[in-house]
This record gives C-alpha cells, sequence and structure tokens, in this order.
C-alpha cells in the first residue's frame, strides 16, 4: 500500500495521526474522498477484486500439468513427491462440467493409491470415497477401496467393495484380477479370528462433547484501573472450566496457510481438501470445507448401469457412506470465506489481520439481514478504545488499508455495505475476536489459564479464586518469565497499556533474583543488582529518606514468597536498612561486590558454553568437552544468584548438549538442578513446570530408570491437569507415549 499513502498530502497525514476513536468517521471520509477519484487507485482495487487478474483461480492446464508429474513420480517410487503433486492438482481442478468431474475423480483415486503405498490407509479410503460420491461407476476407485479396507482387515466392507469393481469392469484381464484379490480377501474373511479395524470412511468428526458443558456463569464488572473485566459471584476450585466460546471471526497466519486447516486450525493430514472455487484455502476435512464455504453442488458424473448392477452399488454405497459424519452446517451459520471468493484474490494479498477485519464485518452483516436489521458499523466502535495510543504511522496504514478493504466487501456486498467513512471505520475490529473472553483482563500471576483446541478458546482456574475476585488470564509475559521492565515493556508495546497486578506493583522474588549476582559471603542468598536493574527496583518500589539516608519501601512487599527475607532482608526490616543497600552490594547483608569482574565471568561463561555446544554442530568437538562444559557452568554459578534465570537456562543448555553427546546420566543432572531454579520463579505447580518435567521425563527414559520416569510423568499430570483438564491427552499425545514406554521398563 506504499504507492497510495505515498500520494496523500501531509495535510492530510496529520489529520489522521492525531485523530481519535471518536473523530474516526470524519478522518476515514476525508480520506475516502481523496482517493476515490485517484486512477492508481482505482488499479489497485481492481487488482485486487477483478476475476481477470485473480492468481487463485482454478486452472484445468495446471491440474493436467501436475497430475502428470505425480504419475511420474509414482512410477519411480517417489510416492511423497507424487502425494505432494496430485494435491496440487486437486487444488487446482475445477468441477464444473462432467470432464472435469471425472478429472477429479481420477486425481482422489490417484492420491489414494499413493497413501495406500504409504501405509496412510483412512486417508486412502477417505480419497475413493470422495471419488465414489462425483463418480460412482468408476471401478478403481471402488477396487482401491477394496484393498484398503482389506488392509485394515476390514474384510466385510472389502468384500462388498471388490464385488462391485467385478460387476462393473469391462476388461477381461482386469475383472480376472479383481476376482482373484476377491477370493484372497474371502480366504482371509472365514480363516481370520482378528477382529478388524474399523475403517472410518466419512470425514472426522471434530465435535469436542467438552466444549458442550456448561461453564460458569460470569458477571462483568468495572475497575478504575482495569476497565471492564470478568468475576464469578462464587468461589471456583482449581481446575475448573470457567468459559468457553467459539470466535466471532477467526483468520489463519501466513505462515501457517499450507500446513494448518484454514478452519479448524488443526495440522493438515495427508488428504487435505480445497476450497472448491479458488486456490487460496486448505481444509482438513469435508466437514470443515463446509463449515467455511458451505456445500457445494457438484457436478456429478452421468452414469448408465444396468439395473441389478445399480442396486448392487447402491447397496455398498450405503454399506460404506461417504458422506461426512460431522454436525450439519447450522441455518444461522456465518460462512467466512464464500464473500473471499469468486474469483478475487484480495483475501490472500492483504495482511491477516486485515481479512480478520472483514471477516468480522460480514458476521455483522449477516446477522443483520438473518434479523431484518440495518447494518449500521457505528455499533461497533466500542473495539477501538486502544486507537489514540497507536503511533502516526500505524494510524494511517490501517485507514488505507480500511478503504481498500471497503472497496473488496463493496464488491461482494453492493448496497448491504456503503462506501461512507462509517464503513471504513469499523475495520479497526479486527482485534475483537472472542465478543466474552476479551473481558478477560491481564495478570502477570494469573489466576485462569487460557488455550485453544481448534476455533474454540477454554479458560481454567488454576488456583482457588475467591468470589468477586477478578479473573484475571496472562496476555503473555508472566513474573519469572520476563523481569518487571521488560514485562511492562512488552505489555506497553503490544497492548498499550502499563500493568498494575500485584506482580508489577508489590516486589516479587523473581524480579530481584531472575538477573542478579551472588554475594561474596559464602553463606549468604542476599540479591546483588546491576546498577541498571538496581534503579528500576529504586523507581518502582523504594524512595529515600533525606533525613535518614535508610530505604523505605512505597509499595507493599510481596510475604507469599518464603524465599524473599533470605535475598532482600534489609528492605523487609526498614530499621536494618543503611546506606549501603545500593546497585552493586548485597540487599541482605550489605556486603560489596566487584560488579565488572562479575560481569564479565558471567559473560565469558555463556560464551563459553555456546561455543560448546555450538561445536556439536561440527565436526571439531573438544576432547575435552564434558570437563569444559562444566568448569564453564561452576564458574558462571560462581558469580550469579543461586536462583538467577540465567543459571537455570545454562543448565538447561548444557543438559542438552549432553543429551546429544550421549552422556544421558549427566543431562538428567543438569535438567533437575534447572527445573530447581525455575521452581523459586515460578512456583512448582506453573505451567512451565510441566513442559520442563517432560523434558525430563525424556531423558530419564532413555536412562532406563523406570522409577523416575514415572514420577516425573506423574508430576506433569498433575500440572496439566490444573491447566488444561480432560482435555490434556488431546493436547498432549506425547504424554500418554512416555508413560506406556516407562512402563514397558523393568522394574
Amino acid at each position: 500500500m506504499e504507492r497510495l499513502t505515498s500520494l496523500i498530502p501531509d495535510e492530510l497525514k496529520r489529520v489522521i495521526g492525531r485523530s481519535a476513536p471518536e473523530n474516526l468517521t470524519m478522518t476515514s471520509s476525508l480520506l475516502l474522498d481523496f482517493l476515490r477519484p485517484l486512477p492508481q487507485f482505482q488499479q489497485v482495487i481492481r487488482e485486487l477484486t477483478d476475476p481477470d487478474l485473480a492468481l487463485c483461480r482454478k486452472s484445468k492446464e495446471a491440474a493436467l500439468g501436475s497430475k502428470q508429474k505425480g504419475n511420474e513420480c509414482f512410477m519411480k517410487g517417489d510416492y511423497v513427491e507424487a502425494l505432494s503433486f496430485y494435491s496440487h492438482a486437486l487444488r487446482h481442478a475445477p468441477a464444473n462440467s462432467e470432464m472435469d468431474v471425472n478429472l477429479v475423480a481420477t486425481l482422489y483415486v490417484n492420491r489414494a493409491s499413493t497413501m495406500h503405498k504409504l501405509g496412510l490407509l483412512q486417508e486412502c479410503i477417505r480419497d475413493c470415497n470422495r471419488a465414489i460420491s462425483i463418480f460412482p461407476a468408476y471401478v478403481k476407485a471402488w477396487y482401491r477401496r477394496g484393498k484398503a479396507n482389506a488392509s485394515l482387515k476390514d474384510y466385510k466392507h472389502a468384500t462388498h467393495d471388490l464385488e462391485v469393481a467385478v460387476s462393473m469392469e469391462d476388461n477381461p484381464s482386469r475383472k480376472s484380477q479383481i476376482k482373484g484379490e476377491l477370493s484372497i480377501v474371502l480366504s482371509e474373511s472365514s480363516s481370520s479370528n482378528e477382529i478388524g479395524m474399523v475403517s472410518n470412511n466419512g470425514e472426522d468428526e471434530k465435535v469436542d462433547s467438552l466444549a458442550q458443558s456448561k461453564a460458569l456463569v460470569l458477571q462483568c464488572v468495572s475497575s478504575p484501573h482495569k476497565g471492564r473485566g470478568l468475576t464469578s459471584a462464587h468461589d471456583i476450585p482449581p481446575a475448573s472450566l470457567v468459559h468457553h466460546e467459539e470466535p466471532l471471526a477467526a483468520i489463519l497466519l501466513k505462515s501457517c496457510r499450507e500446513t494448518h486447516c484454514h478452519f479448524c486450525f488443526d495440522e493438515l493430514p495427508a488428504d487435505i481438501l480445497f476450497c472448491p472455487s479458488c486456490t487460496i484455502p486448505v481444509y482438513c476435512s469435508k466437514n470443515c470445507q463446509e463449515q467455511a464455504f458451505g456445500k457445494h453442488d457438484t457436478y456429478l458424473s452421468k452414469t448408465n448401469l444396468a439395473t441389478d448392477l445399480e442396486k448392487h452399488v447402491m447397496n455398498a454405497i450405503l454399506a460404506n457412506p461417504t458422506r461426512s459424519t460431522g454436525e450439519d452446517i447450522c441455518s444461522n451459520h456465518i460462512l467466512e470465506h464464500r464473500h473471499e471468493c469468486g474469483g478475487a484474490h484480495w483475501s490472500a494479498v492483504l495482511p491477516p489481520d486485515i481479512v480478520l477485519a472483514a471477516r468480522l464485518i460480514v458476521t455483522s452483516i449477516e446477522k443483520c439481514k438473518a434479523s431484518g436489521t440495518i447494518f449500521n458499523p457505528l455499533d461497533y466502535l466500542d473495539f477501538v478504545h486502544n486507537y489514540a495510543q497507536n503511533p502516526s504511522v500505524s494510524k494511517l496504514e490501517l485507514h488505507v488499508y480500511a478503504i481498500v478493504l471497503l472497496y473488496c466487501l463493496h464488491q461482494y456486498y453492493n448496497s448491504d455495505f456503503p462506501l461512507s467513512g462509517a464503513s471504513v471505520a469499523q475495520v479497526k475490529v479486527a482485534q475483537a475476536i472472542y465478543s466474552r473472553g476479551s473481558l478477560f483482563n491481564h495478570s502477570c500471576q494469573p489466576n485462569v489459564h487460557a488455550y485453544f483446541l481448534s476455533r474454540t478458546l477454554f479458560v481454567r482456574s488454576v488456583e482457588v479464586v475467591p468470589a468477586w475476585c477478578p479473573l484475571e488470564l496472562s496476555y503473555g509475559p508472566q513474573a519469572g518469565e520476563l523481569d518487571l521492565q521488560g514485562r511492562q515493556k512488552l505489555l506497553e508495546e503490544q497492548y498499550s497499556f502499563q500493568c498494575r497486578c500485584s506482580s508489577c506493583s508489590e516486589l516479587n522474588l523473581s524480579d530481584l533474583v531472575m538477573n542478579s549476582f551472588r554475594c561474596v559471603r559464602p553463606y549468604c542468598l542476599g540479591a546483588v543488582l546491576e546498577a541498571t536493574h538496581y534503579k528500576r527496583l529504586e523507581s518502582n518500589f523504594l524512595q529515600v529518606s533525606n533525613a535518614s539516608g535508610t530505604f523505605k519501601l512505597s509499595l507493599p512487599l510481596l510475604s507469599s514468597k518464603k524465599d524473599i527475607s533470605d535475598v532482600a532482608r534489609m528492605l523487609l526490616h526498614e530499621r536494618g536498612a543503611n546506606s549501603h543497600i545500593a546497585a552493586g552490594h548485597c540487599m541482605s547483608c550489605g556486603s560489596c561486590c566487584d560488579l565488572e569482574c562479575s560481569t564479565a565471568g558471567s559473560k565469558s561463561s555463556l560464551a563459553n558454553i555456546q561455543r560448546l555446544k555450538d561445536s556439536l554442530d561440527s565436526d571439531q568437538i573438544p576432547d575435552a568437552f564434558v570437563s569444559e562444559m562444566l568448569s564453564s557452568l561452576s564458574h558462571l554459578r560462581s558469580v550469579r544468584h543461586p536462583y538467577s534465570k540465567i543459571v537455570a537456562e545454562a543448565d538447561d543448555n548444557v543438559a542438552e548438549a549432553f543429551v546429544r553427546i550421549g552422556e544421558l546420566k549427566l543431562a538428567v543432572q543438569h535438567c533437575v538442578a534447572s527445573i530447581e531454579i525455575l521452581e523459586k520463579l515460578y512456583g512448582s505447580n506453573h505451567i512451565v513446570m510441566g513442559h520442563e518435567l517432560m523434558k525430563l521425563a525424556s531423558i530419564q527414559l532413555c536412562t532406563g530408570d523406570r522409577t523416575a520416569t514415572l514420577s516425573s510423568i506423574d508430576r506433569v499430570e498433575s500440572i496439566f491437569l490444573l491447566y488444561y483438564g480432560s482435555h490434556v491427552d488431546r493436547i498432549f499425545p506425547h504424554l500418554k507415549v512416555l508413560r506406556t514406554e516407562a512402563e514397558r521398563l523393568a522394574s
């Protein structure tokens, strides 16, 4: 959009740069009136919306070219590459005539054959189903599905499929071959006592029954510092499902467009599906495809079968249903991709947050049409309360994108979405995805945890939350992860507010020690801060008394951390404080530390650890690798505080290096040492501890220590159950694999 921005007069840029939410309609109208008559602007809109210029059109030529490449790879035995080419062909193949449908059916069966070779049997069957649904007389589809069902030992369905294939095949040689396959299946079926694997011949069902369970009734309240927030009138036990919600609108990031489903956001299977009208989105199932685009009336191939054969085919179809097992689309469901189709490719070009804004607008328009009300963009301007904090450049960019998006939507909706300044102003609601979920405020020590299963937002309590206590989740940074200044800076940059949660307004252990140095006295746990860190502490929590020269706390001291009295004893007891408490001095005993020497030693040790770790990627691993690594780590510990996160991260790096060279017992020791420090910073039940303990369990499993591995897994499960409830197995399938492997170890 730089070419449009460069055309805007400086005075109009200044007006937009000074704009606030209350005058967005005015500034948007001014820019719209300026850009509308410009040929350059009309050219940009034409490039984004003209079907003849679109890059996302279906192309039979492109499909045939990819099909040929897939065939060549298949003949050479390169099945992975063949699978990629057949999928690419399906992406571009149109389905608007009988000839097109026959091509699509052929591509499905070719891809099914490739997946059969790769052992992807369920995916193979689903592609055969798709071919049969549009071309019921396609012999190869029935044959391939019969072979896949036989591989799954599902002999009943395999027999049905092969019988249909035999009945329809006209070529004597191929008919004889299929009869031979059928005889083998019948023989194995009669002699086998195994229970066949049930094939999922339909699409995967993606409905989570837990998503339908009742969450707590939450109250919306307001506070002077944080505005609106959520709370409950009742005490909430730990691990309770507090809230779940489907999004108003959602968009996949560009970096994930080829790896994840564009509707549910799950990772894509091998048998991916595409939009029936364009080449942009990809889906993991027919259910997701229909949820995004709607049911598509595919052209069916005409077949002239004998009456008895047609009856046989219908019986086999009923025995192997080809329709989706997903839920039917609700009548009031908003199809989020349909307005982006029709040959235009603007949704692939514009930034994801702008496309998300369009989807949210479309949701509003469709709801208004369904209820018979008139769509009014001004009803949604409540979502732009952070707009004033944006820099001038961002405001101008948003205005330009909003006007471009306005024209793109107008191409689809015409009079239902007028070309006006008010319509332009609404685009900023792109950040409002979950209407109720957006009311949860932030805390650097949250009492609830948010996570996602596909598109659904879930919020669970991670501790006892008393009645009417604010329910607060983390927007990203937490105490223990970043120090106070780091958290404040990130929240200011990304969310335009200064955090005033308990961790940012009360002194806590992690902010004191995570970047601090060790006291020179051997048994003192006092923290020694650098000048920069000390100034942050002083400006946020301390004030100097001019009369006595002693420090006083200007904000409450967080007493829930039992170790704080060891690292900052002088701050707890005001009368004992003295002028020695300063940068480079121990905050517990007042001893002076040589910061210059300690800083240099710390940097040198970290550099050596990183150098040794990097050497593992080359053929020049030092002979004294282990001793050098341990020596560097020992020197780092001699200058950094025992609870320093810098030491914890160094221990973790050392553990990773030892795993790579096969020193598993040493790796376990340093992984445990890192975890012990992180427990001081985060607490023993924090989600970070769950991830670190799962890493430890993986290393312990490799050492063959069954008891230690199972003990670590037990702790991981107890932590993850707190944060994810019964969704643990779905989110962390590797955890179940770890337990299974550990239980197989000899006691």
